[in-house]
């Protein structure tokens, strides 16, 4: 059985950033490339950043670009997003996935 757990959400202005974690419980992280995807409110969930198992490669939807970051650690178990200049469109609950495994949530909003 594999728990992720997400931490870093909250409330942030306009042009501010965050940096959202998800740990991973078991041994299958290092074996996985691994996802965010985020679900604005009355949206659908959609994929926003993946990084492959070895993290050397990335993939982002263009929109973000230049914006979100990804990053893993697999001695630690973690990945992390990192998020600068984020827009009020931005506010989500955003979700890691490993393999068939979910996170509970992380919720972002962005507010002046």
């Amino acid at each position: 059985q594999v728990q992720l757990v997400e931490s870093g959400g909250g409330l942030v202005q306009p042009g501010g950033s965050l940096r959202l974690s998800c740990t991973a419980s078991g041994s299958i992280f290092s074996m996985n490339a691994i996802d965010w995807y985020r679900q604005a409110p009355g949206k659908e969930r959609e994929l926003v950043l993946g990084i492959s198992r070895s993290g050397g490669r990335t993939y982002y939807l263009d929109s973000l670009k230049g914006r979100f970051t990804i990053s893993r650690d697999n001695a630690k178990n973690t990945v992390y997003l990192q998020m600068n200049s984020l827009e009020p469109e931005d506010t989500a609950v955003y979700y890691c996935k490993l393999a068939n495994y979910w996170g509970q949530g992380a919720q972002v909003t962005v507010s002046s």
